[in-house]
Order: C-alpha cells, then structure tokens, then sequence
C-alpha cells in the first residue's frame, strides 16, 4: 500500500509533464518558438521558469545539507541572498534592457549576443563552447541529488533511477520545446512552493518542534570548527567568511548564466517585467530561504551519517527517512519537479545555443528551419545522455561532491560571462579584448583549481570560493582591459544602442511611470 501510494503520485506527475509536451507541439514549429516561445511568455510563466531553473535538486539535497552542516542556521542568509541578488536585482538591473537588446539585435542565446554586441563571431563561437561544456556537469549535479531520494524511497538502483529521468525530461522538452518548459515549470513551481513549506514543518516536527530543534542544535559542539557554544545558531554562523563567498557564488552567478538570463530574452512585455520581478523574489524567499533553513538542522544527525565517510550529500536524504508513505511520495515529486525543470532548462540552452552559435554558422548561414530544429532536438538527447554519464560515473567513484560540480559550472561560466555581459547591456565602451580576457580567466582559474587545487591559496581551493572570486574579478578586468585596447566601431555600437532610445507607442496601461494625467 505505502509503495502504491508513492508510485501513483509519480505516474500522475510524469503523465502531466509528457501531456504539456505533447500539446506544446503547435509551439515549437520555429526555432524561435521552439527556443523562446516566440517571445510571448506572460509574467508568472517567466517568473516560475526563472525561479524553477535556479533552484533543484542541487539546492535542496546538495547545497543546502553541505552549507547548512557548515554554517548552521546562518546557511538561510544564502537563501535570502538568492532572493535579493540573484532574483530582484537580476530582474530590476538585467530584465529590461535584456528583453530590449536581444530583440533588437535578434538574439536568440548568450553566445549570439555576445556575437552581435561585439560584432565578432569568434566571441560568439567560444562562448558556445563554454556553455555546452560546463552546462554538463551543472546536469550531472541534478541527477546525483535527485537519484540519491529516488533510491532511498523505492530502493531503485542509481543508474535506472538517472535513466528515468532522463527518458522522462527528453520527451517533453523534444516534442514542446520552451513552452513545454515553461508550463511544466509553473506546475513544479506550484509543487515546489507548497511542498518545501510541509517538509520543511514535517522535519522540524521530527525534532520535537522550533524552539526545541534551536536549542538542540545550540548545544552542538564541534571542537574541529570552534569551542564557541550555540555556533550553529548564530547570527552570521562559525565561517562569515565562506559564508559569503557562497552567498555570491549562488546570488551573483544567475546574473549571466545564460539558462537564467534567457528567461529575460523570451518575456512578453515591460508590465510583465516589474510583476515577474515581485513574483521571483517571493519565490525564492520561500524555495531557496526554506531549503537553507532546513539544511541548517542537519547537525541534528550527528548520530545518524558519517559526513566523513558518506559525503554532505546524504544529509537531507536521512533527514526524510522516518517520513510517512505520502510525506515521502511529495519530497520525492517536489525534488523532481525541481530537477527536472532545472534540467530542461539546461539541456534547450545548451542544445540551442550548440546548433544557433557553432554548427549552423560554421556550416551556413542561411540553414533552414527544420533542419535547426532537428539538430536541437538531437543534441538535447546527447547532451542528457553525456550529463547522465557523468552523473554515474560521479557516484561510482565519488570524485566530487554536489556542491563542488555545481560550483565548477557556475564559476567558469559566470566568471567568464558576468562582465562582458553586464557591462554590454549598459557600456558602449566594452570591448572585444576585454570579453576574451574575461573568457580566459574564467575558464582558466576554474579549470586550474580543478586539476590543481593543492597549488592555490587556501583561501580559494575551495571551488565555491574560486567561483566567486573569478565572478568579481570578470567585474573588475572587464572595464580596465577596455581602457586600454581597441574599442569596438563607433558605428555598430551606436546602432547598437540606439534600442534604448528608439520612441514607441503604447497605452497608458502598457507604459512604465508617470502617465501624464493628473486625477483628482
């Protein structure tokens, strides 16, 4: 009876997703539909797809029981830091001027943005290179946490668990596309927002309540990080320091991974803009600040895993084992819904941007329709096929944690991307040099810690605190490489921003600010 409850709640959850993909088809008859949902997504659509693509499974089972073991209560600043930089600044700051630049210069991917603002392809083509590349192990990381669950909840072996979901996530984002995406993202969205608050009272009802869950965990010691008594409880936890280079790494990196900022890309209008930024922020705060909290409890299994032995990742997966049948059936649809959203987002970034900025440009120009969309729909099936590889070679081996995959991917693509792209939406000065600069650092420093993590300060062996370190640092090069190389042509910037200043008429209800009206 308990098994039959758990697999009825995950066929009624897998039927709907492949549903919504079945029926997106009509959408996905264009690359640009198929890509970007011919750039008519409404605002709580964009909003959920935003807040789902940044919060899986690596968040709820990798991140949050690593850093919530490390930092305590504290770990929650990371949720709220995601919440305020990673999602209110991210819309207030890139939303607009993204949505008006990419439209203009008709870009569909990161790579082809970087292309057409700098007016140079090699740019375009590198940046291809490194969103496929490391995309793959931001996949591996999903089908890690979300298999360790399924395999604790049906006793199912890792690897049928990996090729589940991945047979499950190919249908639906090959047949609809982003629209597919989107839907399916609300409806996880949805699944995600109501069951982190449940999971989130079950588990602390498990150790006896609030107030008595913060007093045991006050009275944890552990000698190898401080004698300070009630560490874990803290305001700012026994490490700030790391703390916050974390805080960085998962708030400042969205600001150019490009799965994120495509959702800018694919918005209807400027109203839907200001209401899906109120939207992903209160999402976030309950998605992300509740996923942290409850990691920061994880020292209350002290008795119960061996993080030594077993790795962070198995910490919230023990904290749901004396759930009930149906509580456990709903973590395990909530971390899928995260996961599998996530994923999808990965894999039509990725497949899209790996067709649109490298093989189709380096064939033809003028390639048709079908064919591009034929290509994406093939690489969207070998791009999760080689994540989920590399997913179970991870868990055969343990070479890394989930965290560390994770942050791998985030420091080299943000670090290569987060000036270039910033400074391209608001500067006319930024130039070519300076985006490849940025590449190379990124890439370089992430890829040297590692194969080479010994050799680095000890500061920044830590892939999280590279991450962030390379994050800042593309902020920094960016402008000053820019001040002393050749700047980009006059001309082509200029028609380049003249998006910003081209007069459009719209309604009073369509229009931002003051309507010139005075009501009494």
């Amino acid at each position: 009876m308990d098994m039959a409850i758990k697999l009825i709640m995950l066929v009624v959850f897998f039927g709907l997703m492949i549903l919504i993909g079945l029926y997106c088809r009509r959408h996905a008859g264009s690359v640009d539909g198929f890509v970007l949902g011919g750039r008519s997504v409404g605002a709580w659509f964009t909003a959920f797809a935003y807040g789902t693509s940044y919060f899986s499974a690596v968040i709820l089972v990798g991140y949050s029981g690593q850093f919530g073991w490390k930092y305590g209560i504290s770990s929650t600043w990371i949720g709220l830091g995601n919440a305020i930089i990673g999602s209110y600044l991210a819309w207030t700051i890139l939303g607009r001027r993204t949505r008006v630049m990419t439209q203009h210069l008709q870009s569909k991917t990161m790579p082809d943005f970087f292309e057409k603002r700098y007016n140079n392809r090699n740019l375009g083509i590198g940046a291809a290179l490194i969103v496929f590349v490391f995309l793959i192990p931001y996949a591996a990381s999903l089908y890690n946490g979300l298999s360790r669950l399924f395999a604790m909840a049906f006793s199912i072996d890792y690897s049928l668990c990996i090729l589940i979901m991945t047979l499950l996530t190919a249908i639906y984002v090959v047949a609809g596309g982003y629209m597919a995406t989107v839907i399916n993202d609300f409806i996880q969205g949805i699944i995600m927002l109501g069951g982190i608050v449940i999971i989130t009272i079950a588990a602390l009802k498990q150790f006896g309540g609030l107030s008595m869950a913060m007093d045991a965990l006050a009275r944890v010691v552990d000698t190898s990080v401080t004698d300070t008594p009630g560490i874990f409880t803290s305001f700012f936890g026994p490490d700030p320091f790391n703390l916050t280079a974390v805080v960085i790494l998962t708030s400042l990196g969205t600001w150019s991974l490009p799965q994120m900022t495509q959702k800018f890309y694919a918005i209807k209008n400027e109203a839907a803009i200001v209401k899906g930024t109120v939207i992903s922020t209160l999402f976030a705060v309950v998605v992300a600040g509740g996923c942290y909290f409850l990691g920061g409890f994880g020292r209350l299994l002290t008795g119960e895993v061996d993080v030594a032995a077993q790795g962070y990742d198995v910490i919230i997966p023990t904290m749901f084992r004396h759930f009930s049948p149906v509580l456990l059936g709903l973590v395990v649809v909530l971390v899928l819904a995260a996961s599998m959203s996530t994923l999808s987002s990965l894999v039509l970034t990725a497949s899209s941007t790996l067709t649109l900025d490298l093989i189709e440009k380096k064939k033809c120009a003028n390639i048709n329709e079908t064919r591009q969309l034929r290509t994406i729909r093939l690489l969207i099936v070998l791009f999760i096929v080689l994540s989920a590889v590399i997913a179970i070679v991870q868990y055969k081996y343990n070479f890394a944690f989930i965290a560390q995959l994770m942050g791998l991917s985030w420091g080299a693509m943000a670090g290569a991307f987060l000036g270039p792209y910033l400074y391209g939406l608001y500067s006319k000065r930024t130039t070519v040099a300076a985006v490849w600069v940025s590449y190379i650092l990124g890439v370089g420093l992430m890829l040297l810690n590692m194969f080479f993590q010994a050799s680095f300060p000890a500061w920044l062996q830590s892939p999280i605190n590279c991450g962030a370190f390379v994050m800042l640092l593309s902020l920094v090069v960016t402008p000053l490489v820019s001040a002393v190389t050749p700047q980009v042509s006059q001309e082509h910037v200029e028609r380049v921003f003249a998006c910003y200043g081209q007069t459009v008429t719209v309604t009073v209800t369509d229009s931002i600010g003051e309507s010139g009206v005075e009501i009494p």
